[in-house]
């Protein structure tokens, strides 16, 4: 298992499109489950690509005033 630290300036700093649940929960020191959470309550913006659920990076920054 990776031990890789992510932050929400990595993720400003990211020309990606998306982000995983699991690169947002490492980024708010939460646990994936807490963003599944958010995505399933509409509190966290995601796109559904069949099986895999993905994150719009610039309005997940925007709900913590990071974005760019």
């Amino acid at each position: 298992m990776s031990t890789t630290q992510v932050t929400l300036s990595d993720l400003q700093h990211s020309d990606s499109i998306t982000i995983t649940r699991a690169e947002a929960a490492k980024a708010l020191r939460v646990d994936p489950r807490t963003i599944t959470a958010g995505i399933e309550n509409g509190t966290i913006p995601s796109v559904k690509l069949v099986r895999r659920v993905l994150i719009p990076r610039l309005p997940f920054l925007a709900l913590f005033g990071a974005n760019e």
